[in-house]
């Protein structure tokens, strides 16, 4: 990693960084040069060489590499066709090219400019003729910067690399331009704040402030894309600060800038926001090291949003949230759903808010053993995840409470183990399947069947595992009360 306490480190000590960038990228520069074009690895990937950031995505594969040309996407496609092992095209109308080889991929570029108008929800693509001006138009300049590849000259115009240094986030042209060319900057600012620690000047911060309702044009996957990234930072908490104290978060996660309720005169609740955030970063601190986990974060963020829609003012200057865990789960799914969240990720976090206090009435050791079973199949592959969220919530400071309910939270987990030493706890289903129920009744598919099978699970809460005899007899006995016909009885 390059020192950048100095920002003044010479050109070389980069170049010998850069070196570092795969060999592939090298062969195509080469091969655009060969005819006749420009190749600048850009953006995210000098950044972060910069830093000595390992070139990976989320998950651990290989980062894409960002590249700039003066090719137009119809020359790339022409020049890269039997270099490249894949391509493909999705975003060619905003002049991107994607290619793969050796288990690399290359997103590039053609010099561009790119500016929303009023009304429009995807930006209008200009192209450049020149590397300045590309990187003119970038979001920051920390991202404007550029090595020609495979010469490795670094371009850096406007200071990219000393911001780094100093850990600030400015734009190459002005603030109020740039955002006004894609609004979506402003949560981009948000998340270089979280993930590299780098703050906006204030000038930037203004002007964020302003154009806050821009966003309004950004379409929903974009916003969603941007927040998903945030949320997975390394400290999520300052970027979603920075969303709430400037207003963006009035408009894409109104929810979270909603917890800030002003606190009764007798102070006998938290301030749900700070509580909030606190419950977030003790989430972070239980994850497994080196794997952010998204739903759970999501889960720690906005399993309290139903407390402003559900405080009520109650005798003795007491304040109460009542099925704000219900309430909650449906504002989660109301909000995960307008930003087109998919629907595996949304079913997660809503299954985590809505449980996330049915902790508290296991009071001191009280659940029956049918109350652990439904708590685990509740839960269902979610119950790793409510062990941290629940373990999470606790953010008193009195440590006597703090530490009862950690040992309460500490007995609930054993006696899960033990009940899952002993039966299939894990997955609890009825010992007697739909098509069972069908054949012992003589039923066809109906709703009556759906009646008995969740007759079935409770009896299963209730009792566990109690063999088939004695289930096909709680069938029978049931199917008497309720006045269904039995073969042959």
């Amino acid at each position: 990693m390059i020192s950048l306490d100095n920002p003044r480190d010479s050109a070389e000590r980069v170049v010998s960084e850069l070196l570092r960038v795969p060999p592939a990228a090298d062969e195509l520069g080469r091969v655009f040069a060969a005819h006749g074009h420009l190749l600048h690895l850009v953006g995210g990937s000098v950044r972060d060489a910069l830093l000595g950031r390992p070139a990976t995505g989320a998950t651990g594969a290989p980062a894409d590499l960002d590249f700039a040309t003066d090719a137009r996407p119809e020359r790339v496609l022409e020049i890269t066709r039997g270099w490249a092992e894949a391509t493909w095209e999705a975003g060619i109308a905003f002049g991107t090219v994607g290619l793969a080889r050796r288990g690399l991929r290359f997103e590039i570029t053609t010099y561009r400019s790119e500016a929303y108008d009023r009304k429009s929800r995807n930006p209008t693509v200009t192209y450049g003729d020149s590397l300045e001006a590309d990187l003119s138009r970038r979001d920051f300049t920390v991202n404007a910067m550029a090595v020609s590849v495979p010469g490795h000259d670094f371009v850096d115009l406007f200071g990219g690399m000393a911001d780094l240094a100093r850990g600030v986030l400015r734009t190459p042209a002005s603030p109020q331009a740039s955002l006004d060319d894609d609004p979506l900057r402003i949560l981009r600012a948000a998340r270089f704040e979280a993930t590299l620690k780098l703050t906006p000047v204030p000038e930037l911060v203004e002007a964020m402030r302003a154009r806050t309702e821009r966003l309004a044009i950004v379409s929903p996957e974009r916003v969603r894309d941007e927040l998903r990234k945030l949320i997975l930072a390394a400290d999520p908490v300052a970027g979603l600060e920075r969303l709430v104290e400037i207003g963006v978060a009035d408009i894409v996660l109104p929810e979270v800038a909603a917890m800030q309720m002003e606190i009764d005169e007798h102070h006998q609740h938290k301030d749900v926001y700070a509580h909030t955030l606190t419950v977030l970063r003790q989430a972070i601190a239980l994850e497994e090291p080196g794997a952010p986990d998204e739903v759970l974060r999501w889960a720690a963020l906005l399993h309290d949003i139903g407390k402003p829609r559900t405080r009520r003012h109650v005798p003795g200057g007491r304040v109460s949230f009542h099925h704000h865990e219900v309430v909650g789960r449906d504002m989660t799914r109301r909000r995960l759903a307008a930003l087109h969240f998919p629907k595996d990720v949304t079913d997660a976090i809503c299954r985590l808010v809505y449980l996330h206090l049915r902790f508290h009435g296991y009071g001191e050791g009280e659940w029956t053993d049918a109350a652990v079973r439904r708590y685990v199949h509740d839960a269902g592959p979610q119950l790793t995840r409510l062990h941290k969220l629940v373990r999470s919530d606790c953010t008193t400071r009195n440590r006597r409470k703090a530490a009862a309910l950690s040992r309460t939270y500490d007995s609930l987990e054993e006696r899960i183990a033990d009940l899952a030493a002993r039966e299939e706890i894990a997955a609890i289903r009825p010992e007697l399947s739909g098509d069972d129920i069908m054949a012992l009744l003589g039923l066809a598919p109906s709703r009556l069947v759906g009646q008995a099978r969740a007759h079935m699970l409770e009896f299963r809460f209730e009792c566990g595992l109690v063999g088939r005899e004695a289930a096909e007899a709680e069938l029978f006995r049931w199917a008497r009360e309720h006045e269904v016909p039995i073969p042959d009885a």
